[in-house]
């Protein structure tokens, strides 16, 4: 299991504090806001839209919240316009990291993530710097529920998974970006739960971090998702199981 995927699944571990919360609804909204608006207001006919609002439902968002997104997105109610943009840049041992935002203020965003990146001894790239090492796929993180994680792995493939890796407690299925919700769909069928399914950034190649260059980066990852433009950040270092339960005890 990567280092990402190590570090995303102690968060939903973890949960939400509640002075979290507020950030973390401002960001669901974002995602609902520009799902709509690329492929309409109907979560019937948008997966993204629908799993959009599916996150937001697991994380007890308030269903007015998820309207008002929605019609936010149709014009139907006032707003500055959200656009999406990916930062690209270094972090230590000259880790590559991927930086997904949704803002409504292009210099106040890229001013906040490149003081981040400054104060913790990295860069931020140009555009095209990094991205070339990391694939656009879909990734669903499944909980066995007893099953043994050799068949959750067959439903996976058979359902059309380009890869299945298994971790403590977790599974996790890497679809192609067209393939996330037949595959989802299919692993709910065999009464497993899925936590999350959505499209991801994977790492091509990866690298190992000693402890202090890990901790280094796990700062950097953590006050990057701090920031309220921030909905996703990927990166490609690798680091023990023993620093990743060092740094969130």
């Amino acid at each position: 299991m990567s280092g990402h995927s190590k570090w995303s699944q102690i968060k939903r571990q973890k949960g939400v504090a509640d002075a979290q919360r507020g950030q973390l609804f401002t960001k669901l909204a974002k995602e609902i806001i520009i799902a709509a608006k690329q492929g309409g207001p109907d979560p019937n006919a948008n997966f993204r839209l629908r799993m959009a609002v599916q996150k937001a439902r697991d994380n007890n968002m308030p269903a007015d919240n998820i309207d008002r997104a929605i019609k936010r997105a149709t014009g139907g109610t006032e707003g500055a316009e959200i656009a999406e943009i990916t930062y690209e840049g270094y972090g230590p041992a000259g880790t590559a990291v991927l930086v997904e935002v949704a803002t409504d203020n292009r210099n106040r965003t890229v001013a906040e993530v490149r003081n981040v990146f400054t104060r913790a001894g990295g860069s931020l790239g140009e555009s095209g710097s990094v991205a070339w090492n990391f694939d656009s796929r879909g990734l669903i993180s499944v909980v066995a529920n007893g099953q043994d994680p050799d068949d959750v792995a067959l439903y996976a493939i058979d359902a059309g998974a380009d890869d299945v890796q298994v971790g403590e407690g977790t599974i996790e299925v890497y679809t192609s970006p067209a393939d996330l919700e037949k595959v989802k769909k299919a692993l709910e069928e065999h009464k497993l739960t899925v936590e999350s399914a959505e499209s991801a950034r994977v790492p091509k190649t990866t690298i190992q971090l000693d402890e202090k260059n890990a901790i280094q980066m796990l700062r950097l990852v953590e006050k990057l998702e701090a920031l309220d433009d921030v909905q996703k950040v990927y990166f490609n270092a690798e680091f023990s199981d023993d620093v990743l339960a060092s740094y969130t005890s």
